[in-house]
């Protein structure tokens, strides 16, 4: 029987092409807008693109924030990608005052633009494995992911296992830590490697 898997639809996220990659990637996917649904769900999958402070602000009003928090607290696994990824930490430069999730302490900072590093930074980046995140484990050496974004999770963020990338520095692309996964980069738009680390997030999270 397939975990039940809830992606979040609190109107700051794709839920759409998140849905179907995380069904060809073998999970049973329910979308839901009602919070009341967090409690029953046996993993978390939280979406988010666009501006920090709206994102935030929508999360919020939603009426997500209390159940995921208490959700997440107690153990259930739970997949952030994008800005997604970001919400977990204290907080961004995009938004100053704006809190996230605050589960990883740290704050997301934003690219300097130099020559040969526009912000955005779109495009393709390797993927350079650290210690023994799950959603990355026998993937390989020459994975890389598609990349959009202005705002970064530092490497020095207090997590040991996940995926460097660099755009001018070092930060985060992907992480694992306790329950708490996460992409910067969105898997649905990654090809093979993007499915290959879904799949892995069912086979190792969700055992």
């Amino acid at each position: 029987m397939s975990a039940a898997v809830l992606l979040l639809d609190y109107g700051a996220g794709n839920v759409r092409s998140a849905a179907k990659a995380l069904e060809r990637a073998g999970m049973a996917v329910t979308v839901s807008a009602d919070p009341a649904d967090v409690p029953h769900a046996d993993a978390l999958v939280v979406p988010g693109q666009g501006h920090f402070r709206q994102v935030m602000e929508a999360f919020d009003s939603s009426g997500f924030h209390g159940p995921v928090m208490d959700a997440a607290r107690a153990g259930t696994p739970l997949l952030g990608i994008c800005v997604g990824m970001q919400m977990l930490l204290s907080d961004s430069e995009e938004a100053p005052g704006v809190p996230g999730l605050g589960l990883v302490l740290g704050t997301v900072r934003k690219f300097d633009a130099a020559p040969g590093h526009k912000v955005p930074q779109m495009g393709w980046n390797g993927l350079e494995l650290r210690g023994d995140p799950p959603l990355l484990r026998g993937l390989g050496a020459d994975a890389y992911a598609y990349f959009v974004h202005s705002y970064y999770v530092p490497a020095d963020i207090p997590v040991d296992d996940g995926a460097l990338s660099h755009y001018g520095v070092p930060f985060w692309a992907a992480f694992s830590r306790g329950n708490l996964h996460a992409t910067q980069f969105h898997p649905e738009k990654s090809g093979a490697v993007g499915l290959g680390i879904l799949e892995r997030f069912r086979r190792y999270v969700l055992q």
